[in-house]
């Protein structure tokens, strides 16, 4: 058996390839019921025949014919033109939306999250009608002049990872750490906590990263801030021993936040997409009086929305990673499908510009057991876990319930 990326001969299959480091799992025989389930799965995320084909093909060693996979899809119901869902179906999921971040959302975006969530299936015609109807603040608000941005230029994916923290929800007692793919404009993580300068949770976000995607980037860039040095030592040491021209210690360029362009462009999109709706929610309580900023109310507020923010960050990544980037004229890197120009950077004239890494290599740096409670005061996160055991409340799922959550236990604590 040979590595299909570098040709290297091994008797048996492994998860990696001991001369590349690349991960070999996609080579494992996959059952027809696994088959079906993968092609569904890349229908659902909107890609083309073409792609599904192309999908199966590199990511998990299954040669389909376009005729074999549209059969698949037929067996399972689906269709690109066909059977559309009733116009209440859509009204309903539409107006659940808009209770929360989708407000904020564009009739292109609404269509996707109404395919890819709800499983819907609409004209965008349609969607846009409907989002007149029921949101025509919204839409005037979306029409909005564009700004003129500098050319920028990469090689492929993982050329360059733009990493920085969001601290726009701070004040609230709430941190985001984010990193983009340049080139395809993948997110590859973002994450909420109680804190994003301390170094140990930002080195834990990447090496979590790199093991997960088991590769390592060309160039990482990075602001000034401390909370970086860690992470910007590691990659510096994953790229000590290769040879190109960017290696060792330029495998990581320290550089301002202004000219960070691929993270802060993105930063811009999701405060107009997603966590405007988060800062006008905290800004409300803290207008009602029940929120004056103390370190007891943000810890509170860290408690009963942590996780409800970071499963709105997951999916607001999902959505963005299968969403279509439109063409432009004044830029050097091709539109499309972020997790397409990703993983397939063939179809786009590009290659893969990062290394593969083994797991030995990465055994170096322990994943650290983050020391910071979810709430940032292990005092009070033992309190808020006795009044929750000794009440008998639950954790919240969604941002109405970890409102009530959040007035409820200020009552109790007398805060």
């Amino acid at each position: 058996m040979f590595c299909p990326f570098c040709g290297k001969h091994f008797s048996q299959l492994a998860r990696f390839c001991f001369s590349c480091g690349r991960t070999l799992d996609f080579l494992k025989e996959q059952t027809e019921e696994e088959i079906m389930d993968l092609c569904v799965g890349y229908f659902n995320a909107g890609h083309s025949y073409g792609v599904i084909v192309d999908m199966m093909f590199t990511l998990h060693g299954v040669s389909l014919s376009l005729l074999s996979l549209k059969t698949k899809l037929k067996e399972a119901g689906l269709f690109h033109r066909k059977q559309y869902s009733s116009t209440n179906a859509v009204r309903n999921a539409i107006r659940l939306e808009l209770r929360g971040p989708g407000q904020l959302f564009g009739y292109r975006k609404m269509w996707q999250v109404l395919k890819q969530k709800y499983r819907l299936r609409v004209k965008r015609d349609v969607v846009m009608l409907l989002l007149q109807e029921l949101n025509p603040r919204g839409c005037e608000m979306s029409a909005r002049r564009r700004f003129v941005r500098r050319t920028y230029h990469s090689m492929g994916p993982n050329y360059l990872w733009h990493a920085d923290g969001y601290d726009k929800l701070k004040p609230f007692g709430l941190a985001l750490s984010g990193c983009i793919d340049g080139f395809s404009r993948k997110i590859l993580w973002l994450v909420c906590g109680p804190t994003n300068n301390d170094p140990s949770v930002i080195a834990h976000n990447f090496l979590s990263c790199v093991r997960n995607l088991g590769v390592v980037p060309m160039r990482l860039r990075t602001d000034c801030g401390t909370e970086n040095g860690t992470m910007a030592a590691i990659q510096c040491t994953l790229r000590q021993q290769h040879t190109d021209y960017f290696s060792g210690a330029s495998s990581h360029m320290y550089g301002s936040s202004t000219n960070n362009q691929r993270i802060e462009s993105w930063w811009s999109i999701f405060r107009k997409g997603r966590s405007q709706f988060w800062m006008e929610l905290f800004a409300d309580l803290r207008d009602a009086g029940h929120f004056n900023g103390s370190h007891e109310h943000q810890c509170l507020v860290r408690f009963c929305f942590t996780e409800v923010l970071q499963k709105d960050l997951d999916e607001c990544v999902t959505l963005w990673n299968s969403h279509r980037i439109r063409t432009s004229r004044t830029a050097s890197c091709p539109g499309g499908v972020p997790n397409e120009l990703y993983y397939l950077p063939h179809r786009f004239g590009s290659r893969d510009c990062g290394f593969g890494i083994q797991q030995t290599e990465l055994d170096v740096f322990p994943e650290a057991r983050l020391s910071i409670s979810p709430c940032g005061d292990p005092d009070i996160q033992e309190y808020l876990d006795f009044v929750m055991e000794h009440i008998q409340l639950q954790m919240p799922n969604n941002w109405e319930a970890a409102s009530e959550l959040y007035l409820q236990l200020k009552d109790i604590a007398q805060l």
